[in-house]
């Protein structure tokens, strides 16, 4: 496996990989899947110099993906970055979320962040777990601000600070 800068030509894997994710309500707020097309403009608003998209491949085929997204769009924020994973079902408990978050954290200071953010649904431990066992700690937590389907959902704010 190895880690590369994601193209737009890596977008229908990408799509692919997230739209799985939907059904288990464990990871994204999305309810429905989403189009390759409505995931242009979201994919071009990364910039390797400053919120990198990478994916991570397996003989050849994407098997996960990793971005730094900006936290929040007012200025004052521009050091702290939002991180998202997702991997691919065969591809899980084999390295590869272990692998784009270590390599996220040791690449931060580099690309000027400071701090670094998990927004992660309370259910999901196997998440929670990762980015805890990366040092980062619950900064925060909202309880029921989401309802999927008819369940209502909590959200914790994991961060940790990179220099």
């Amino acid at each position: 496996m190895h880690r590369r800068e994601a193209t737009e030509a890596d977008l229908p894997a990408i799509v692919e990989i997230y739209n799985a994710t939907i059904p288990s309500r464990m990871v994204t707020a999305d309810l429905a899947p989403v189009t390759v097309e409505s995931r242009i403009p979201w994919f071009r608003s990364h910039d390797p110099k400053t919120h990198p998209f990478w994916v991570m491949e397996d003989e050849g085929r994407v098997c996960g993906w990793l971005t730094f997204s900006a936290f929040h769009s007012r200025p004052a924020y521009w050091p702290t970055a939002e991180l998202s994973i997702y991997v691919a079902e065969n591809a899980r408990r084999r390295g590869v979320g272990r692998s784009l978050l270590a390599a996220a954290v040791a690449h931060a200071p580099s690309i000027r962040l400071r701090t670094l953010i998990g927004i992660i649904w309370a259910h999901n431990e196997p998440s929670l777990k990762l980015f805890t066992a990366f040092g980062f700690e619950r900064w925060g937590h909202l309880p029921r601000v989401a309802l999927l389907d008819e369940t209502e959902a909590d959200v914790v704010y994991l961060g940790r600070r990179v220099s």
